[in-house]
Protein backbone atom coordinates (compact mmCIF):
# COMPACT_ATOMS: atom_id res chain seq x y z
CA UNK A 1 0.00 0.00 0.00
CA UNK A 2 1.14 3.54 -0.68
CA UNK A 3 1.96 5.80 2.26
CA UNK A 4 -1.04 8.00 1.45
CA UNK A 5 -3.38 4.99 1.60
CA UNK A 6 -1.78 3.78 4.83
CA UNK A 7 -2.37 7.23 6.33
CA UNK A 8 -6.02 6.99 5.25
CA UNK A 9 -6.32 3.65 7.05
CA UNK A 10 -4.73 4.97 10.26
CA UNK A 11 -7.18 7.88 10.31
CA UNK A 12 -9.91 5.33 11.01
CA UNK A 13 -8.97 5.15 14.68
CA UNK A 14 -9.25 8.81 15.72
CA UNK A 15 -12.11 9.62 13.33
CA UNK A 16 -14.30 6.73 14.42
CA UNK A 17 -13.38 7.56 18.02
CA UNK A 18 -14.67 11.12 17.52
CA UNK A 19 -18.01 10.11 15.99
CA UNK A 20 -18.78 6.49 16.87
CA UNK A 21 -18.39 6.48 20.65
CA UNK A 22 -20.70 9.48 21.24
CA UNK A 23 -23.25 7.97 18.85
CA UNK A 24 -23.13 4.56 20.53
CA UNK A 25 -23.30 6.34 23.88
CA UNK A 26 -26.51 8.14 22.90
CA UNK A 27 -28.08 4.94 21.54
CA UNK A 28 -27.22 2.92 24.64
CA UNK A 29 -28.42 5.69 26.97
CA UNK A 30 -31.81 5.60 25.24
CA UNK A 31 -31.96 1.81 25.05
CA UNK A 32 -34.98 0.25 26.71
CA UNK A 33 -34.13 -3.41 26.07
CA UNK A 34 -35.10 -5.41 29.15
CA UNK A 35 -31.78 -7.24 29.52
CA UNK A 36 -29.83 -4.00 29.84
CA UNK A 37 -28.74 -0.75 28.24
CA UNK A 38 -25.13 -1.72 27.54
CA UNK A 39 -25.17 -5.47 26.96
CA UNK A 40 -26.68 -5.36 23.44
CA UNK A 41 -23.93 -2.98 22.30
CA UNK A 42 -21.21 -4.98 24.04
CA UNK A 43 -22.32 -8.14 22.25
CA UNK A 44 -22.82 -6.44 18.88
CA UNK A 45 -19.49 -4.62 19.12
CA UNK A 46 -17.65 -7.80 20.10
CA UNK A 47 -19.18 -9.74 17.20
CA UNK A 48 -18.32 -6.94 14.79
CA UNK A 49 -14.74 -6.83 16.08
CA UNK A 50 -14.32 -10.59 15.63
CA UNK A 51 -15.75 -10.61 12.10
CA UNK A 52 -13.74 -7.57 10.97
CA UNK A 53 -10.41 -8.72 12.44
CA UNK A 54 -10.72 -12.22 10.98
CA UNK A 55 -11.68 -10.75 7.61
CA UNK A 56 -8.67 -8.41 7.63
CA UNK A 57 -6.26 -11.22 8.44
CA UNK A 58 -7.75 -13.52 5.78
CA UNK A 59 -8.46 -10.79 3.20
CA UNK A 60 -6.06 -12.20 0.62
CA UNK A 61 -7.47 -15.73 0.96
CA UNK A 62 -11.06 -14.45 0.77
CA UNK A 63 -10.37 -12.57 -2.48
CA UNK A 64 -8.57 -15.60 -3.91
CA UNK A 65 -11.53 -17.87 -3.17
CA UNK A 66 -14.08 -15.37 -4.52
CA UNK A 67 -12.01 -14.89 -7.68
CA UNK A 68 -11.55 -18.65 -8.14
CA UNK A 69 -7.74 -18.27 -8.18
CA UNK A 70 -5.22 -20.98 -7.41
CA UNK A 71 -3.24 -20.95 -4.16
CA UNK A 72 -0.03 -20.10 -6.02
CA UNK A 73 -1.63 -17.32 -8.08
CA UNK A 74 0.61 -14.30 -8.63
CA UNK A 75 -0.29 -11.57 -6.13
CA UNK A 76 -0.64 -8.59 -8.46
CA UNK A 77 -3.10 -6.57 -10.49
CA UNK A 78 -6.78 -6.95 -9.63
CA UNK A 79 -5.96 -9.65 -7.05
CA UNK A 80 -3.80 -7.24 -5.06
CA UNK A 81 -6.10 -4.23 -5.57
CA UNK A 82 -9.20 -6.12 -4.42
CA UNK A 83 -7.34 -7.40 -1.35
CA UNK A 84 -6.25 -3.88 -0.38
CA UNK A 85 -9.78 -2.52 -0.85
CA UNK A 86 -11.31 -5.28 1.29
CA UNK A 87 -8.66 -4.90 4.02
CA UNK A 88 -9.08 -1.10 4.09
CA UNK A 89 -12.87 -1.31 4.38
CA UNK A 90 -12.68 -3.92 7.10
CA UNK A 91 -10.07 -1.90 9.03
CA UNK A 92 -12.57 0.96 9.22
CA UNK A 93 -15.28 -1.52 10.25
CA UNK A 94 -12.90 -2.93 12.86
CA UNK A 95 -12.32 0.50 14.40
CA UNK A 96 -16.07 1.16 14.34
CA UNK A 97 -16.78 -2.11 16.18
CA UNK A 98 -13.97 -1.63 18.69
CA UNK A 99 -15.26 1.83 19.59
CA UNK A 100 -18.75 0.42 20.03
CA UNK A 101 -17.68 -2.28 22.48
CA UNK A 102 -15.35 0.11 24.33
CA UNK A 103 -18.08 2.71 24.77
CA UNK A 104 -20.52 0.11 26.09
CA UNK A 105 -18.05 -1.51 28.48
CA UNK A 106 -16.91 1.76 30.09
CA UNK A 107 -20.52 2.83 30.60
CA UNK A 108 -21.24 -0.68 31.91
CA UNK A 109 -18.76 -0.03 34.74
CA UNK A 110 -20.39 3.30 35.62
CA UNK A 111 -23.87 1.78 35.68
CA UNK A 112 -23.06 -1.23 37.83
CA UNK A 113 -20.79 0.11 40.56
CA UNK A 114 -21.61 2.76 43.21
CA UNK A 115 -19.55 5.93 43.37
CA UNK A 116 -17.24 4.70 46.13
CA UNK A 117 -16.27 1.65 44.03
CA UNK A 118 -15.62 3.45 40.74
CA UNK A 119 -11.89 3.94 41.41
CA UNK A 120 -11.52 0.27 42.29
CA UNK A 121 -13.59 -0.91 39.33
CA UNK A 122 -11.65 1.21 36.86
CA UNK A 123 -8.39 0.09 38.47
CA UNK A 124 -9.38 -3.50 37.70
CA UNK A 125 -10.25 -2.49 34.14
CA UNK A 126 -6.76 -1.03 33.69
CA UNK A 127 -5.23 -4.17 35.23
CA UNK A 128 -7.03 -6.33 32.70
CA UNK A 129 -5.81 -4.04 29.92
CA UNK A 130 -2.30 -4.54 31.27
CA UNK A 131 -2.72 -8.30 31.22
CA UNK A 132 -3.89 -8.09 27.60
CA UNK A 133 -0.91 -5.93 26.62
CA UNK A 134 1.62 -8.30 28.16
CA UNK A 135 0.00 -11.41 26.69
CA UNK A 136 -0.27 -9.71 23.29
CA UNK A 137 3.46 -8.94 23.17
CA UNK A 138 4.35 -12.43 24.38
CA UNK A 139 2.22 -14.02 21.67
CA UNK A 140 3.82 -11.62 19.19
CA UNK A 141 7.27 -12.99 20.08
CA UNK A 142 6.28 -16.62 19.69
CA UNK A 143 6.36 -18.36 16.34
CA UNK A 144 2.61 -18.96 16.43
CA UNK A 145 2.20 -20.81 13.08
CA UNK A 146 4.64 -23.40 14.40
CA UNK A 147 2.47 -24.11 17.47
CA UNK A 148 -1.03 -23.18 16.26
CA UNK A 149 -1.04 -23.83 12.53
CA UNK A 150 -4.72 -24.82 12.77
CA UNK A 151 -5.53 -21.10 13.29
CA UNK A 152 -3.64 -19.95 10.19
CA UNK A 153 -0.36 -20.04 8.33
CA UNK A 154 0.88 -16.54 9.27
CA UNK A 155 1.63 -14.78 12.52
CA UNK A 156 -1.04 -12.15 11.90
CA UNK A 157 -3.80 -14.69 11.20
CA UNK A 158 -3.10 -16.63 14.39
CA UNK A 159 -2.89 -13.44 16.47
CA UNK A 160 -6.27 -12.26 15.18
CA UNK A 161 -7.89 -15.62 15.95
CA UNK A 162 -6.43 -15.65 19.49
CA UNK A 163 -7.56 -12.06 20.10
CA UNK A 164 -11.04 -12.88 18.78
CA UNK A 165 -11.37 -15.87 21.10
CA UNK A 166 -10.16 -13.81 24.07
CA UNK A 167 -12.62 -10.98 23.37
CA UNK A 168 -15.56 -13.33 22.86
CA UNK A 169 -14.80 -15.22 26.06
CA UNK A 170 -14.32 -12.16 28.29
CA UNK A 171 -17.34 -10.26 26.97
CA UNK A 172 -19.43 -13.41 27.47
CA UNK A 173 -18.27 -13.58 31.11
CA UNK A 174 -19.31 -9.96 31.69
CA UNK A 175 -22.70 -10.40 30.04
CA UNK A 176 -23.56 -13.59 31.90
CA UNK A 177 -22.16 -12.79 35.35
CA UNK A 178 -23.44 -9.21 35.82
CA UNK A 179 -27.14 -8.48 36.05
CA UNK A 180 -27.78 -5.07 34.55
CA UNK A 181 -30.65 -2.92 35.83
CA UNK A 182 -33.76 -3.15 33.65
CA UNK A 183 -33.94 0.26 31.89
CA UNK A 184 -37.69 -0.17 31.45
CA UNK A 185 -38.05 0.52 35.19
CA UNK A 186 -36.29 3.89 34.90
CA UNK A 187 -38.42 7.04 34.59
CA UNK A 188 -38.43 8.41 31.03
CA UNK A 189 -35.83 11.04 30.15
CA UNK A 190 -36.37 14.10 27.99
CA UNK A 191 -33.80 12.75 25.54
CA UNK A 192 -35.76 9.53 25.01
CA UNK A 193 -38.34 11.33 22.88
CA UNK A 194 -35.88 12.96 20.49
CA UNK A 195 -35.35 11.71 16.96
CA UNK A 196 -32.19 9.86 15.98
CA UNK A 197 -31.15 11.78 12.85
CA UNK A 198 -27.69 13.17 12.11
CA UNK A 199 -28.64 16.75 13.02
CA UNK A 200 -30.19 15.55 16.27
CA UNK A 201 -27.01 13.59 17.02
CA UNK A 202 -24.78 16.67 16.68
CA UNK A 203 -27.27 18.77 18.64
CA UNK A 204 -27.26 16.21 21.46
CA UNK A 205 -23.46 16.04 21.48
CA UNK A 206 -23.02 19.82 21.64
CA UNK A 207 -25.74 20.11 24.29
CA UNK A 208 -24.07 17.38 26.35
CA UNK A 209 -20.68 19.09 26.00
CA UNK A 210 -22.23 22.33 27.26
CA UNK A 211 -23.81 20.55 30.23
CA UNK A 212 -20.90 18.33 31.19
CA UNK A 213 -20.42 17.90 34.94
CA UNK A 214 -17.64 20.27 36.12
CA UNK A 215 -15.00 17.68 37.02
CA UNK A 216 -15.69 15.69 33.86
CA UNK A 217 -15.31 18.82 31.73
CA UNK A 218 -11.91 19.50 33.31
CA UNK A 219 -10.79 15.89 32.75
CA UNK A 220 -11.72 16.16 29.05
CA UNK A 221 -9.64 19.33 28.68
CA UNK A 222 -6.70 17.63 30.36
CA UNK A 223 -7.04 14.58 28.13
CA UNK A 224 -6.97 16.72 24.99
CA UNK A 225 -3.44 17.97 25.70
CA UNK A 226 -2.25 14.77 27.34
CA UNK A 227 -3.12 12.72 24.26
CA UNK A 228 -1.29 15.16 22.04
CA UNK A 229 1.70 13.96 24.02
CA UNK A 230 0.79 10.28 23.87
CA UNK A 231 0.32 10.10 20.10
CA UNK A 232 3.97 10.46 18.98
CA UNK A 233 5.12 8.10 21.72
CA UNK A 234 2.64 5.33 20.94
CA UNK A 235 3.17 5.52 17.18
CA UNK A 236 6.90 6.25 16.85
CA UNK A 237 8.75 4.99 19.93
CA UNK A 238 9.85 1.77 18.19
CA UNK A 239 11.18 3.88 15.31
CA UNK A 240 13.04 6.10 17.79
CA UNK A 241 14.70 3.15 19.53
CA UNK A 242 15.39 1.47 16.20
CA UNK A 243 17.13 4.60 14.90
CA UNK A 244 19.42 4.65 17.95
CA UNK A 245 20.29 1.00 17.28
CA UNK A 246 21.08 1.37 13.56
CA UNK A 247 23.01 4.66 13.81
CA UNK A 248 26.43 3.05 14.56
CA UNK A 249 26.00 0.45 11.81
CA UNK A 250 24.79 2.62 8.94
CA UNK A 251 27.64 3.28 6.52
CA UNK A 252 27.92 4.33 2.92
CA UNK A 253 27.80 1.47 0.48
CA UNK A 254 25.36 -0.77 2.37
CA UNK A 255 22.95 -2.63 0.14
CA UNK A 256 19.19 -2.35 0.54
CA UNK A 257 19.12 -5.92 1.87
CA UNK A 258 21.67 -5.10 4.57
CA UNK A 259 19.78 -1.94 5.56
CA UNK A 260 16.52 -3.92 5.77
CA UNK A 261 18.17 -6.57 7.95
CA UNK A 262 19.46 -3.86 10.30
CA UNK A 263 16.02 -2.27 10.60
CA UNK A 264 14.34 -5.64 11.11
CA UNK A 265 16.56 -6.28 14.13
CA UNK A 266 16.04 -2.70 15.28
CA UNK A 267 12.27 -3.21 15.16
CA UNK A 268 12.54 -6.31 17.36
CA UNK A 269 14.60 -4.31 19.88
CA UNK A 270 11.95 -1.58 19.84
CA UNK A 271 9.24 -4.19 20.38
CA UNK A 272 11.20 -5.61 23.32
CA UNK A 273 11.16 -2.12 24.85
CA UNK A 274 7.38 -2.05 24.44
CA UNK A 275 7.12 -5.40 26.19
CA UNK A 276 9.07 -3.97 29.14
CA UNK A 277 6.81 -0.92 29.00
CA UNK A 278 3.71 -3.16 29.11
CA UNK A 279 5.09 -5.13 32.07
CA UNK A 280 5.92 -1.92 33.95
CA UNK A 281 2.42 -0.62 33.30
CA UNK A 282 0.87 -3.87 34.51
CA UNK A 283 2.93 -3.91 37.72
CA UNK A 284 1.97 -0.27 38.32
CA UNK A 285 -1.68 -1.18 37.80
CA UNK A 286 -1.32 -3.80 40.51
CA UNK A 287 0.51 -1.63 43.06
CA UNK A 288 -0.70 1.96 42.65
CA UNK A 289 -4.35 1.41 43.68
CA UNK A 290 -3.09 0.26 47.10
CA UNK A 291 -0.97 3.41 47.51
CA UNK A 292 -3.62 5.96 46.51
CA UNK A 293 -6.08 7.18 49.13
CA UNK A 294 -9.65 6.53 47.90
CA UNK A 295 -11.47 9.71 46.98
CA UNK A 296 -14.87 8.29 47.95
CA UNK A 297 -15.82 5.75 50.58
CA UNK A 298 -19.15 4.06 51.21
CA UNK A 299 -21.56 6.30 53.05
CA UNK A 300 -22.62 5.08 56.50
CA UNK A 301 -25.64 6.44 58.35
CA UNK A 302 -25.02 9.12 60.95
CA UNK A 303 -25.90 8.17 64.50
CA UNK A 304 -29.25 9.63 65.41
CA UNK A 305 -32.00 9.16 67.94
CA UNK A 306 -34.38 8.85 65.02
CA UNK A 307 -34.06 5.10 64.47
CA UNK A 308 -36.95 4.52 62.11
CA UNK A 309 -36.33 5.94 58.63
CA UNK A 310 -37.20 5.16 55.00
CA UNK A 311 -34.65 3.14 53.02
CA UNK A 312 -33.96 3.43 49.31
CA UNK A 313 -35.90 0.79 47.41
CA UNK A 314 -34.27 -1.30 44.72
CA UNK A 315 -36.81 -0.12 42.17
CA UNK A 316 -38.03 3.41 41.40
CA UNK A 317 -41.56 2.43 42.44
CA UNK A 318 -42.51 1.88 46.05
CA UNK A 319 -40.86 2.59 49.38
CA UNK A 320 -40.23 0.33 52.33
CA UNK A 321 -39.65 1.44 55.90
CA UNK A 322 -37.98 -0.54 58.64
CA UNK A 323 -36.11 -0.11 61.89
CA UNK A 324 -32.33 -0.04 62.01
CA UNK A 325 -30.72 -2.85 63.97
CA UNK A 326 -28.34 -2.39 66.90
CA UNK A 327 -25.54 -3.54 64.63
CA UNK A 328 -26.28 -0.70 62.25
CA UNK A 329 -26.33 1.78 65.12
CA UNK A 330 -22.97 0.55 66.33
CA UNK A 331 -21.59 0.80 62.82
CA UNK A 332 -22.95 4.32 62.44
CA UNK A 333 -21.54 5.37 65.80
CA UNK A 334 -18.07 4.00 65.20
CA UNK A 335 -17.94 4.69 61.42
CA UNK A 336 -15.36 1.98 60.94
CA UNK A 337 -17.04 -0.25 58.42
CA UNK A 338 -17.94 0.35 54.80
CA UNK A 339 -21.30 -0.69 53.48
CA UNK A 340 -22.05 -3.42 50.95
CA UNK A 341 -21.41 -2.97 47.21
CA UNK A 342 -24.70 -1.18 46.59
CA UNK A 343 -24.52 0.85 49.80
CA UNK A 344 -27.71 -0.63 51.29
CA UNK A 345 -27.86 -1.89 54.88
CA UNK A 346 -29.39 -5.30 55.40
CA UNK A 347 -31.78 -6.03 58.24
CA UNK A 348 -30.29 -7.90 61.16
CA UNK A 349 -26.71 -6.88 60.38
CA UNK A 350 -24.38 -6.76 63.35
CA UNK A 351 -21.12 -5.06 64.19
CA UNK A 352 -18.04 -6.79 62.77
CA UNK A 353 -14.41 -5.86 63.28
CA UNK A 354 -12.54 -4.56 60.24
CA UNK A 355 -11.07 -7.23 57.97
CA UNK A 356 -7.40 -7.82 58.86
CA UNK A 357 -6.29 -7.78 55.21
CA UNK A 358 -8.17 -4.54 54.51
CA UNK A 359 -6.66 -2.97 57.61
CA UNK A 360 -3.17 -3.96 56.47
CA UNK A 361 -3.76 -2.69 52.93
CA UNK A 362 -4.96 0.67 54.26
CA UNK A 363 -1.55 1.12 55.91
CA UNK A 364 0.03 1.07 52.44
CA UNK A 365 -1.84 4.22 51.44
CA UNK A 366 0.34 7.31 51.17
CA UNK A 367 -1.35 10.16 53.08
CA UNK A 368 -2.39 12.95 50.74
CA UNK A 369 -1.80 10.93 47.56
CA UNK A 370 -5.20 11.25 45.93
CA UNK A 371 -5.91 9.88 42.49
CA UNK A 372 -5.75 13.36 40.98
CA UNK A 373 -2.33 14.00 42.50
CA UNK A 374 -1.03 10.63 41.35
CA UNK A 375 -2.24 11.44 37.82
CA UNK A 376 -0.49 14.83 38.00
CA UNK A 377 2.81 13.24 39.05
CA UNK A 378 2.55 10.68 36.25
CA UNK A 379 2.14 13.46 33.66
CA UNK A 380 5.20 15.27 35.01
CA UNK A 381 7.09 11.96 34.82
CA UNK A 382 6.04 11.57 31.17
CA UNK A 383 7.34 15.04 30.27
CA UNK A 384 10.58 14.42 32.14
CA UNK A 385 11.14 11.17 30.24
CA UNK A 386 10.47 12.75 26.84
CA UNK A 387 12.81 15.65 27.59
CA UNK A 388 15.49 13.13 28.58
CA UNK A 389 15.76 12.26 24.87
CA UNK A 390 18.09 15.27 24.62
CA UNK A 391 20.67 13.14 26.44
CA UNK A 392 19.80 9.59 25.31
CA UNK A 393 22.12 8.13 22.68
CA UNK A 394 21.80 4.34 23.10
CA UNK A 395 18.87 1.94 22.62
CA UNK A 396 19.44 0.60 26.15
CA UNK A 397 18.85 4.02 27.71
CA UNK A 398 15.83 4.56 25.47
CA UNK A 399 14.44 1.19 26.60
CA UNK A 400 14.75 2.25 30.26
CA UNK A 401 12.98 5.52 29.45
CA UNK A 402 10.19 3.63 27.68
CA UNK A 403 9.78 1.28 30.63
CA UNK A 404 9.45 4.19 33.06
CA UNK A 405 6.73 5.76 30.91
CA UNK A 406 4.75 2.58 31.52
CA UNK A 407 3.95 4.05 34.97
CA UNK A 408 2.27 7.02 33.32
CA UNK A 409 0.35 4.72 30.98
CA UNK A 410 -1.09 2.82 33.94
CA UNK A 411 -2.48 6.08 35.40
CA UNK A 412 -3.78 7.11 31.95
CA UNK A 413 -5.80 3.90 31.78
CA UNK A 414 -7.14 4.41 35.28
CA UNK A 415 -7.34 7.98 36.59
CA UNK A 416 -9.49 9.84 34.01
CA UNK A 417 -12.05 7.04 33.74
CA UNK A 418 -12.23 6.66 37.53
CA UNK A 419 -12.67 10.41 38.09
CA UNK A 420 -15.41 10.69 35.46
CA UNK A 421 -17.15 7.47 36.50
CA UNK A 422 -17.18 8.42 40.19
CA UNK A 423 -18.70 11.82 39.46
CA UNK A 424 -21.37 10.33 37.17
CA UNK A 425 -22.23 7.57 39.65
CA UNK A 426 -22.43 10.07 42.50
CA UNK A 427 -24.75 12.38 40.55
CA UNK A 428 -26.84 9.45 39.35
CA UNK A 429 -27.26 8.18 42.92
CA UNK A 430 -28.33 11.65 44.03
CA UNK A 431 -30.80 11.93 41.16
CA UNK A 432 -32.33 8.51 41.87
CA UNK A 433 -32.63 9.34 45.56
CA UNK A 434 -34.40 12.57 44.67
CA UNK A 435 -36.74 10.69 42.30
CA UNK A 436 -37.67 8.23 45.06
CA UNK A 437 -38.31 11.04 47.54
CA UNK A 438 -40.47 12.83 44.97
CA UNK A 439 -42.48 9.66 44.31
CA UNK A 440 -42.90 9.25 48.05
CA UNK A 441 -44.07 12.82 48.68
CA UNK A 442 -45.80 13.97 45.49
CA UNK A 443 -45.59 11.78 42.35
CA UNK A 444 -46.98 14.58 40.17
CA UNK A 445 -44.37 17.13 41.23
CA UNK A 446 -41.89 18.23 38.57
CA UNK A 447 -38.21 17.65 39.31
CA UNK A 448 -37.06 21.21 38.74
CA UNK A 449 -34.02 20.86 40.99
CA UNK A 450 -32.55 18.02 39.00
CA UNK A 451 -33.19 19.44 35.56
CA UNK A 452 -29.50 20.00 34.86
CA UNK A 453 -28.60 16.51 36.03
CA UNK A 454 -31.37 14.65 34.24
CA UNK A 455 -29.19 13.93 31.22
CA UNK A 456 -26.07 12.80 33.07
CA UNK A 457 -25.98 9.61 30.99
CA UNK A 458 -22.78 7.59 31.12
CA UNK A 459 -22.84 6.59 27.45
CA UNK A 460 -22.83 10.03 25.87
CA UNK A 461 -20.51 11.56 28.48
CA UNK A 462 -17.90 8.82 28.12
CA UNK A 463 -18.30 9.20 24.36
CA UNK A 464 -17.49 12.90 24.66
CA UNK A 465 -14.47 11.97 26.75
CA UNK A 466 -13.33 9.75 23.90
CA UNK A 467 -13.68 12.72 21.54
CA UNK A 468 -11.22 14.56 23.80
CA UNK A 469 -8.87 11.59 23.45
CA UNK A 470 -9.24 11.00 19.69
CA UNK A 471 -9.43 14.51 18.24
CA UNK A 472 -5.96 15.65 19.37
CA UNK A 473 -4.47 12.64 17.59
CA UNK A 474 -5.50 14.18 14.27
CA UNK A 475 -3.79 17.45 15.25
CA UNK A 476 -0.73 15.56 16.51
CA UNK A 477 -0.53 13.71 13.17
CA UNK A 478 -0.29 17.03 11.33
CA UNK A 479 2.40 18.34 13.70
CA UNK A 480 4.44 15.12 13.40
CA UNK A 481 4.16 15.23 9.62
CA UNK A 482 5.59 18.76 9.58
CA UNK A 483 8.47 17.70 11.82
CA UNK A 484 9.25 14.72 9.58
CA UNK A 485 9.08 16.94 6.51
CA UNK A 486 11.70 19.26 7.99
CA UNK A 487 14.06 16.84 9.77
CA UNK A 488 13.60 13.27 8.53
CA UNK A 489 16.53 11.60 6.75
CA UNK A 490 16.53 8.51 4.49
CA UNK A 491 16.51 5.25 6.43
CA UNK A 492 20.04 4.39 5.24
CA UNK A 493 21.48 7.64 6.65
CA UNK A 494 22.44 7.84 10.37
CA UNK A 495 21.58 10.66 12.74
CA UNK A 496 17.84 11.10 12.13
CA UNK A 497 16.53 13.17 15.08
CA UNK A 498 13.00 13.80 13.81
CA UNK A 499 11.25 11.29 16.07
CA UNK A 500 13.08 12.65 19.11
CA UNK A 501 11.65 16.09 18.44
CA UNK A 502 8.10 14.73 18.11
CA UNK A 503 8.51 13.09 21.53
CA UNK A 504 9.71 16.37 23.06
CA UNK A 505 6.82 18.30 21.58
CA UNK A 506 4.55 15.67 23.08
CA UNK A 507 6.21 16.24 26.45
CA UNK A 508 5.57 19.97 26.08
CA UNK A 509 1.85 19.34 25.44
CA UNK A 510 1.75 17.10 28.50
CA UNK A 511 3.16 19.92 30.62
CA UNK A 512 0.05 21.91 29.69
CA UNK A 513 -2.17 19.02 30.77
CA UNK A 514 -0.18 18.73 34.02
CA UNK A 515 -0.75 22.42 34.75
CA UNK A 516 -4.49 21.95 34.20
CA UNK A 517 -4.47 18.89 36.47
CA UNK A 518 -2.69 20.91 39.15
CA UNK A 519 -5.38 23.61 38.89
CA UNK A 520 -8.14 20.99 39.04
CA UNK A 521 -9.91 20.90 42.40
CA UNK A 522 -10.68 17.33 43.33
CA UNK A 523 -13.22 16.16 45.87
CA UNK A 524 -10.63 14.19 47.77
CA UNK A 525 -8.28 17.13 48.17
CA UNK A 526 -10.48 18.90 50.70
CA UNK A 527 -11.51 15.88 52.69
CA UNK A 528 -9.89 12.57 51.83
CA UNK A 529 -12.62 10.62 53.54
CA UNK A 530 -15.60 12.73 52.56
Amino acid sequence: MSKALVAFVWLAGPLTGVFVQPYIGILSDRSRISWGKRKPFMVAGALGTVVASITVSYARDIIRVIGGLAKDAHYDGCYKTATIILATIMMWCLDFAINAVQAAIRAFIVDNAPSHQQESANAWASRMTGVGNVLGYIFGYLNLPQYMSFFGNTQFKVLCVIASIAMSFTVLISVLSIKERNPQLDPPSRSDHRSSGILTFFKDVFLSIKRLPPETKTVCKIQFFHWMGWFPFLFYITTYIGQLYVNPYLKTGLSDLEVNQLWNKATRIGTLALLIYAITSFVSNLILPFLVVPTYVAQTPHFSSEITRPLSPSSPIGVRVRTASWGELAMANNRTLSTSSNSHLTQGSSFKPPNLLNSWLERLQIPGLTLRRAWLLSQLLFSLCTFSTFFISTPQAATVMTGVIGITWSLTLWAPFALISAELARRDERRRRRDRERLMNDPDEEDAEGEDEGDDRAGIILGIHNVAVSSPQVLATIVCSLVFKLLQKPRNVPGDVSVGWTLRLGGLATLISAFMTWRMKGVGDEDLKK
